[in-house]
C-alpha cells in the first residue's frame, strides 16, 4: 500500500465511514444501503472470488476464456454505429494486438483513450468474431488481432511503469457491490479498513471482533478472526490460489465455521425466545381412543412409525410447544402417524387442523381421516376454497362451537373468519409448499393469551442431513426410515423419445391387464421456449394412438370440481390412462396404477421425480416408472436420470439432488438471488456443520454475552432473525 490511507491516526474499527479518505456524506449513504455503516463493516464484505493481477501477460500469449492483466499503446480509437453505439480501441504491445470494446462511455473517456496513450487493463479475453455479431466494422484491423475484451478495467500508465509492490504481492478481491459502488472504490475502502485492523493492537482487535475462544479453534487448525480477515481481503500472491478459488483455504473455512455457527445460534435463540414467550396445551389425555384406532387398522405399525409416534406423544404432553418435523419416504406411513397425533389431541379436549397444499391432497386426507376417525365418534370437517358460501359458513360455525373436532383443508384454514373453539394441534403436510407467514397464520388461529398450539410438520420429500441441521435446525426431527413390509420396489428405466412407440405399447399392455397408468407432462400448453410435450396436446395424441383406452386429463388450471371428477373417475377405474401435469406429484393414491411415464424427465429435479415415481407401487402388483428425454441429453441430465434409475432410497436421492442442484434451488431461493450463506457452502463445508452446532451450544452456555454481537455481525439487527 502506498501513500497515506487513513484520514486520522485516531481512526478505529468503530469509526463512521466518513472518517475514511474519499467518503463523504453522500457516499456514506450509498454504502449504508449496502449495510455498511462503520469501518468494521467493510471487513465483512467478503470477496466473492479473486483475480491474479500479480503479473503482466504479453498480448501474444493471451488465451481465450482467461482473465489477464495486460498493457499496451492505443493504436486506434473510434466510435462505430451498428445495432449499438460502441467505442472500439485497438491496443498493441509489440507482440500482438487486442480490441477493447466499450458500449457505455463518455466524451471525456473517449478523449482519454486517444492514440498514443498507454493503458494497463484487466478483463476476460474473448474471440472477437463471437462477441461482435455485427458486420465487419473494423476493416483496418489486422486479421492477426482476433481477440477482444469488453469493458475492461483500465488505467492510464507511463510506457515503462512497473507493477506496484502491492499489486505483485496480493491477489485482487472481487466484492459483492451495487448502488453505483464499483470494485476499485470498494477495494480502496476495504484496504483502509484492513490497515486499521492491522494497526489495532491484537488484544483490542480480539476484544472487538473475535468471539470464539482460541482453544476452540486450535484443534481445528483454523486461524483467529483478525488474521483470517486480513488474509481473505489481501491474500498474498503466493497463497494457494486453487484452495482460495475452491473455498477450501483455512481462512475461508474459519469464516464458514463462524457463519454456520451464527445460523445455529440464530435458530436456537428464536427457539428459546418462542419457548419462553409461549406455552402449549398439555395433550396427555387417555389412550383409549388411540388404542381403538390402532386396533381398527388392517396392518401393524412399523418399528419406525412406533418410534416416531412415541416422540410425538411425548412432545404433546409438554407445556413447551411441539415443533417437530416428520420426514419419511413415499409410502412410509406418515398419514397414520398424523392420525394418531390428532386422536391424542381430541382425547385431551382440543381440536386439530390438518393443512395440505393442494385440494387433491387435502381432499384425500379428508376422506382418509373421516373414514378412520368417525367410527371413533370424532367429527371431521372439510374446508377449501371451492366450498359454496353456505357450506363454508356452516363449517366455520361448527369449528367455532367445537362441534368439528378435526378439520382438514387447504389455505382456506387460516383465512379471516375461521375461528376455533380450542385449537391444540396443527399439522402441515408438505410444509415446504407453504410460506412462513402462511404457517404462522394457521398457528395464530389457536393463540389464546400466551398459549399456542403444537405444530407437526410433515414432508414426503426427504431432506438431506446437512439441510436438516441448517435450514430446519429450529425443529426437532423424526425420520420414518422403514417402509411397510410387502411393498414392491418400483422399476425405473430411462428411454429416449425416439422409442415412444415402445412406451405406448407398454401402456397398452399394462392397461390390457386391467391396470392403470399415468402420463406426466411438464407444461399445460405448447411452448416454443421449453420443448416439452404439453398435457392438453399429449392427451389428444395419446387418445388417438391408444383408441381402445379411456384417457383423462388433469392439470392445475382446471376448475376444482372438474379435477375432483377426473380423480374420482381414475380411482374408480373408469379411466385407463391419466395424462397430467406435476399436480399429481403429492398425495394421489391409486393402488391399481402400476405404470408412470414422465416426459422430459431431465427437466425436473430429482426430488420431484422421486415424488412422481411414488404415485405408483402402492398396490400389490409390480410397478414401473419410465423416464423419457429428448436427445441429445446433457451431461447434467444424464447424471440426474442415472441417479433415478439406480437409486430408490429417497434420502439418497435427496442427497444427490443437493449435490447436483445446490441448496439455493432446493430451498427456492436461487431465482430470487437470495443467498442462504455468504461464505459457507452446505456441500463443501458439510463437515463443519456438526462442529458449528456443538460450538453454538457451548457459546450459549459458556459465553451468552457474545451471542448477540456475533449474530448481529452476520445477520444485522435482531429483527432480521427474530422471525426465522
Amino acid at each position: 500500500m502506498t501513500g497515506p490511507l487513513l484520514r486520522s491516526p485516531a481512526l478505529s474499527l468503530q469509526s463512521p465511514l466518513t472518517a475514511l479518505r474519499g467518503v463523504g456524506e453522500r457516499m456514506a449513504q450509498r454504502l449504508a444501503r449496502l449495510g455498511i455503516h462503520r469501518v468494521i463493516d467493510l471487513l465483512w464484505q467478503i470477496p466473492l472470488r479473486y483475480q491474479d493481477r500479480s503479473h503482466l501477460t504479453a498480448l501474444a500469449e493471451l488465451q481465450i476464456g482467461s482473465e489477464a492483466l495486460f498493457q499496451g499503446e492505443v493504436l486506434r480509437s473510434e466510435v462505430r454505429f451498428g445495432r449499438r453505439r460502441m467505442l472500439l480501441v485497438t491496443l498493441a504491445d509489440g507482440s500482438g494486438e487486442i480490441l477493447l470494446r466499450f458500449f457505455h462511455f463518455s466524451a471525456p473517456q473517449q478523449a482519454t483513450l486517444a492514440p498514443g496513450t498507454w493503458l494497463r487493463c484487466y478483463g476476460e479475453v474473448r474471440p472477437r468474431a463471437a462477441a461482435a455479431r455485427v458486420q465487419d466494422m473494423l476493416p483496418r484491423v489486422p486479421q492477426s488481432g482476433k481477440l477482444e475484451v469488453v469493458h475492461p478495467e483500465y488505467r492510464v500508465i507511463m510506457p515503462d511503469e512497473p507493477l506496484s509492490a502491492e499489486a505483485a504481492a496480493v491477489l485482487t478481491a472481487i466484492y459483492p457491490a451495487g448502488d453505483g459502488i464499483g470494485q476499485p472504490l470498494l477495494r480502496r475502502l476495504v484496504a483502509q479498513a484492513v490497515r486499521c485492523l492491522v494497526q489495532t493492537p491484537m488484544t483490542d482487535a480480539h476484544a472487538r471482533i473475535e468471539w470464539l475462544p482460541p482453544q476452540w479453534l486450535s484443534p481445528l487448525g483454523l486461524p483467529d478472526l483478525p488474521t483470517a480477515l486480513q488474509i481473505i481481503h489481501q491474500p498474498p500472491s503466493r497463497s494457494d490460489a486453487r484452495a482460495l478459488l475452491s473455498g477450501q483455504h483455512p481462512i475461508q473455512r474459519r469464516l464458514a465455521l463462524e457463519e454456520l455457527l451464527v445460523q445455529q445460534l440464530a435458530v436456537r435463540r428464536v427457539r428459546q425466545h418462542h419457548a419462553a414467550q409461549h406455552h402449549a396445551p398439555v395433550l396427555d389425555g387417555p389412550q383409549a381412543l388411540r388404542e381403538s384406532l390402532l386396533a381398527a387398522l388392517p396392518f401393524a405399525l412399523t418399528g419406525a412409525q412406533q418410534r416416531v409416534i412415541t416422540e410425538i406423544i411425548s412432545d404433546l404432553a409438554q407445556t413447551r410447544p411441539m415443533q417437530r418435523l416428520v420426514q419419511g419416504d413415499v409410502g412410509s406411513g406418515k398419514t397414520v402417524v398424523a392420525m394418531l397425533a390428532v386422536v391424542q389431541a381430541v382425547a385431551s379436549g382440543c381440536q386439530a387442523a390438518v393443512m395440505a397444499p393442494t385440494e387433491i391432497l387435502a381432499e384425500q386426507h379428508f376422506h382418509s381421516f373421516r373414514a378412520a376417525l368417525q367410527p371413533l365418534g370424532i367429527e371431521v370437517g372439510w374446508l377449501a376454497g371451492r366450498l359454496r358460501a353456505g357450506e363454508r359458513r356452516d363449517t366455520r360455525q361448527q369449528l367455532a362451537a367445537g362441534v368439528i373436532q378435526v378439520v382438514v383443508g387447504t389455505h382456506a384454514l387460516f383465512q379471516q373468519g375461521v375461528e376455533f373453539a380450542q385449537l391444540g394441534l396443527v399439522i402441515i403436510d408438505e410444509q415446504h409448499r407453504f410460506g412462513v407467514h402462511q404457517r404462522l397464520a394457521l398457528r395464530n388461529k389457536g393463540v389464546s393469551g400466551d398459549q399456542v398450539p403444537h405444530q407437526l410438520i410433515m414432508t414426503a420429500t426427504p431432506i438431506p442431513r446437512t439441510m436438516v441441521m441448517t435450514a430446519y435446525a429450529d425443529l426437532d426431527c423424526s425420520v420414518i426410515d422403514e417402509l411397510p413390509p410387502g411393498r414392491l420396489p418400483v422399476n425405473t428405466v430411462v428411454v429416449a423419445d425416439q422409442r415412444r412407440d415402445q412406451v405406448l405399447e407398454r401402456v397398452r399392455a399394462a392397461c390390457g391387464l386391467g391396470q392403470q397408468a399415468y402420463w406426466v407432462c411438464t407444461l399445460i400448453e405448447e411452448s416454443d421456449v421449453l420443448q416439452c410435450q404439453a398435457a392438453q396436446q399429449s392427451a389428444q395424441r395419446l387418445a388417438e394412438a391408444l383408441p381402445g383406452l379411456k384417457v383423462g386429463l388433469l392439470h392445475g388450471r382446471m376448475k376444482p370440481a372438474d379435477k375432483e371428477a377426473i380423480m374420482r373417475a381414475f380411482k374408480q377405474r373408469e379411466l385407463d390412462l391419466l395424462v397430467a401435469t406435476t399436480v399429481i406429484e403429492v398425495g394421489v393414491d391409486v393402488p391399481n396404477a402400476t405404470l408412470m411415464i414422465i416426459e422430459d424427465a431431465d427437466r425436473l429435479g430429482l426430488a420431484q421425480l422421486h415424488q412422481l415415481r411414488g404415485r405408483v407401487g402402492r398396490g400389490q402388483s409390480q410397478s414401473s416408472c419410465v423416464l423419457m428425454y429428448q436427445a441429445p441429453l446433457s451431461q447434467r441430465g444424464r447424471e440426474r436420470l442415472a441417479v433415478m434409475r439406480d437409486t430408490r432410497d429417497g434420502f439418497e436421492v435427496a442427497r444427490r439432488d443437493l449435490e447436483l442442484r445446490g441448496p439455493g434451488e432446493i430451498l427456492g431461493t436461487r431465482q430470487t438471488g437470495e443467498q442462504m450463506f455468504r461464505v459457507a457452502d452446505l456441500l463443501r463445508d458439510q463437515d463443519l456443520i456438526p462442529e458449528a452446532a456443538r460450538l453454538a451450544e457451548r457459546l450459549l452456555h459458556e459465553y451468552p454475552e457474545r451471542v448477540t454481537p456475533v449474530i448481529r455481525r452476520w445477520l444485522g439487527e435482531a429483527s432480521r432473525y427474530a422471525e426465522v
